[in-house]
């Protein structure tokens, strides 16, 4: 049987790779006075372990970890702990990572950049079995889905090479991002041909070049709106 937590309100699970990150969050979810019973963990596979000791009613999940990324972890939660809702809190302002997020299984998503209010909002709709994204988010979402915009070109890479993508936009060699993703300098060459391949670029130049026209920079702001998208 699993154990309780403590606490008279939800039990959370933070999941993410930077101390400062979750430290911040908690300090926003206590400051409520909700009552939140709050675990954190560093990673998906201690987020795992943590989900295997202890009952949650929430996971909130950032997308960019090392090992295993945030899309492989919300799918994992669904396929072993349906029962636990799950929340992305990611830097990634793109409508491409909210689409995929939705589609592996979030309830919800939310920029790093919202305001603590709509956090903690996003958490008890969230919670309560409702879905949650950020407005400006969702319009571009819509937006996307119903033609009003262009699907961009990097809609057709794998979650993998997306992520291999923004780590290049990032300024990352390839061998930090092989550190970081736990492959092979190899593997990630070969995303990167990939990459390039179906984004039709030439160069790491032009591909850095696409990548922050689509708001992939480490900072994860959203693309300026000038024409339609390629």
């Amino acid at each position: 049987m699993k154990q309780r937590l403590a606490g008279s309100g939800l039990r959370l699970l933070l999941v993410d790779d930077h101390t400062i990150v979750r430290e911040g969050l908690k300090r926003i979810l206590e400051a409520t006075g909700d009552g939140f019973a709050i675990v954190e963990a560093s990673s998906g596979f201690q987020a795992l372990e943590a989900l295997s000791r202890a009952s949650f009613s929430l996971a909130i999940v950032d997308l960019s970890m090392p090992g295993m990324n945030g899309l492989e972890l919300i799918r994992r939660i669904k396929a072993g702990y349906p029962g636990v809702a799950v929340l992305v809190l990611s830097m990634h302002a793109e409508e491409q990572y909210a689409l995929r997020s939705f589609k592996a299984g979030a309830n919800g998503y939310v920029t790093k950049d919202s305001a603590s209010d709509e956090l903690v909002r996003a958490v008890h709709k969230v919670a309560a079995g409702g879905a949650y994204v950020t407005a400006s988010l969702a319009e571009r979402v819509v937006q996307q889905l119903n033609g009003a915009v262009g699907v961009p070109r990097h809609a057709q890479l794998s979650d993998r090479e997306l992520e291999v993508l923004r780590r290049i936009v990032g300024g990352q060699r390839l061998t930090d991002i092989a550190d970081a993703l736990h492959l092979s300098v190899k593997t990630i060459s070969t995303h990167k041909t990939r990459i390039l391949d179906k984004l039709q670029l030439t160069s790491t130049a032009a591909l850095i070049r696409y990548g922050l026209e689509h708001g992939m920079g480490e900072d994860g702001a959203p693309p300026a709106r000038g024409g339609g998208r390629a």
